[in-house]
């Protein structure tokens, strides 16, 4: 469970309720049809235009990443399993690593794995792996550039809502206790565009591209290690090349664990 994205929902609710509460609206008044109806269904009527139906196909999915704790290899953890598979290749040579490719879960990792084992040349092993992570940043950067567009579009929608309740508002100048009633409902679609757009839309168009990051940082770990692999470069250097993807604390924290090896 993605823990901040529940906290972030939790708190938006909150902020907007409460901060209704006391400048003393109503919260019945977000119960409006014809603004939710006008924002939501509006916002997916352009994404629909926008985008092809294949793509949008993904949308389930990637609501479902937005909720769901991304699971991914320690960067530590992965640094130190490449430095045994480097110590086992320069011992026994790279063929002694075909029994433990099979044992590798990560997709990606095994298939480069294999590609090292089987002699094929580092520049074809290179291209190969950095294609297949440029592919997968497309992928990703398109699934968020479909929320990216949503809160772009739904603040749009809510100025479009209010014009329209406006419209129906000055339609019923004569009916002075209705027409207070109007104004205040063409104003609540406005409230819920930029809600939506900028409470709910961009930053989960953030969430998605800030996980993209760090899978493509895993996996270019991964194919510098395993080309240094092919290389039979040292342990040491190998363990060097690899931490510039750590952070300050991680870099830290596995020295400590060295020297506790040690």
């Amino acid at each position: 469970m993605e823990k901040s994205t529940y906290i972030g929902l939790i708190l938006a609710v909150i902020a907007v309720g409460v901060g209704m509460v006391l400048k003393g609206a109503s919260l019945l008044s977000l119960l409006n049809p014809a603004a939710i109806l006008i924002i939501f269904v509006g916002t997916a009527a352009a994404l629909f235009i926008g985008f092809p139906l294949d793509d949008l196909k993904a949308v389930p999915k990637l609501f479902k990443i937005m909720f769901t704790s991304q699971v991914l290899v320690s960067r530590s953890e992965l640094i130190n399993q490449i430095g045994e598979w480097a110590t086992v290749s320069r011992r026994e040579g790279l063929l002694s690593l075909e029994s433990m490719a099979e044992e590798i879960e990560d997709e990606f990792l095994r298939n480069g794995m294999r590609m090292v084992i089987d002699g094929n040349d580092p520049e074809f092993i290179r291209d190969v792996l950095m294609e297949n992570i440029s592919a997968m940043e497309e992928r990703h950067r398109q699934g968020a550039l479909i929320f990216t567009q949503a809160g772009t579009y739904a603040p749009t929608l809510g100025v479009l809502g209010a014009v329209v309740g406006l419209i129906a508002a000055l339609g019923n100048l004569n009916e002075i206790e209705a027409l207070g009633h109007l104004i205040s409902a063409a104003f609540v679609a406005t409230l819920l565009g930029i809600f939506s757009g900028y409470v709910l839309w961009h930053p989960m168009a953030n969430k998605l591209k800030q996980k993209s990051k760090k899978e493509t940082q895993i996996k270019m770990m991964m194919a510098e290690g395993l080309l240094a692999i092919q290389a039979g470069e040292p342990v040491l250097s190998i363990n060097q090349r690899l931490a510039v993807f750590l952070t300050p604390t991680e870099r830290k924290v596995m020295e400590g664990d060295k020297v506790e090896k040690a």
